[in-house]
């Protein structure tokens, strides 16, 4: 079965200002990177927009309206310091968590075995009643819920290598055990939270990096802490928030690792979602901002997949 790539051209009319750096440069970045023949075998959809239901099992009604109604006929709304909004913001959002709603479907299904979706903007950062860092609605969180609900998934994690912590998803798993969530994360950095200490109930796994601590404290930290709690859970299926920005090419933060970190990490997270989870795995894009490293990170991490698919 082939490796399911979603996007849309929505995602890329989601422009927060000129110099902001989660910019539409960084997907068409992506999506040149994997137009090339290595990639000709991906299946290419695009995505649908996201149910409005569906990500109200996550995001309360109110807060799904406050969002639509922020969204400026012209120009730009700030909703926070780092995140704004333009008139196609509303839509872009919907694109990227429909992405990875129809992904889950999809291997859920069994119509694929794993899948990337190439979105933005972001979600990881998106608590519940909040939007910040660059994110309106938690695309990985709202799928997890998805995979229970319409799926009967009893046992879904996310793992996030994003360089910035995951504090919506970490937010929006916190008390259920049957959700699991794992992080590497350069602390201190935004937004704060990741401390080891927080392990919700049970079932939140963070490893917190220092700045230059590099591939092999990456790989160690994955190795002791993230991928032994992840067999252990014994996921039905395996969504994972992709953010390349941990890179050493990366503007944002200094944990200095390589796209083969990446396809490292790829590979032990693909070993364990076919040992628990046949295989499932939903890829999403959080981070990357240096657009070179960007473009050969997703392409070593959709490598793995299509890999894994073959």
């Amino acid at each position: 079965m082939p490796t399911l790539l979603l996007t849309h051209p929505d995602c890329l009319l989601h422009d927060m200002g000129e110099g902001h750096p989660e910019r539409p440069d960084r997907l068409r970045a992506v999506d040149k990177a994997l137009s090339a023949p290595a990639f000709a075998a991906l299946k290419r959809e695009q995505a649908p927009l996201a149910d409005v239901a569906v990500i109200e099992r996550l995001h309360p009604p109110r807060y799904v309206e406050a969002i639509r109604a922020a969204s400026p006929r012209q120009g730009l709304v700030w909703l926070d310091p780092d995140t704004a909004m333009c008139p196609k913001s509303f839509d872009a959002a919907l694109r990227a968590t429909g992405a990875v709603v129809h992904a889950v479907d999809q291997v859920m299904s069994g119509a694929v075995n794993n899948a990337f979706c190439a979105v933005r903007p972001p979600g990881h950062h998106a608590e519940p009643s909040r939007p910040m860092g660059f994110c309106l609605f938690n695309n990985v969180a709202i799928a997890a819920l998805h995979a229970r609900a319409a799926h009967g998934a009893e046992r879904v994690a996310v793992v996030d290598f994003d360089v910035h912590h995951g504090n919506g998803t970490q937010d929006a798993f916190w008390s259920d055990k049957d959700l699991f969530y794992g992080s590497t994360h350069q602390m201190p950095l935004f937004p704060g939270t990741g401390a080891l200490s927080e392990t919700g109930a049970g079932n939140i796994f963070n490893a917190p990096l220092n700045p230059l601590d590099g591939s092999s404290r990456f790989r160690e930290a994955f190795l002791s802490r993230i991928l032994p709690a992840l067999h252990n859970f014994g996921p039905d299926v395996l969504l994972i928030s992709a953010g390349f920005d941990a890179h050493r090419d990366d503007p944002l933060a200094q944990i200095e690792l390589s796209e083969e970190d990446f396809a490292w990490v790829t590979e032990k997270l693909v070993e364990i979602a076919e040992k628990h989870a046949g295989g499932r795995v939903v890829s999403t894009l959080e981070g990357g901002y240096n657009l070179q490293a960007l473009a050969r990170s997703t392409a070593a991490h959709v490598e793995v997949l299509m890999q894994a698919s073959s």
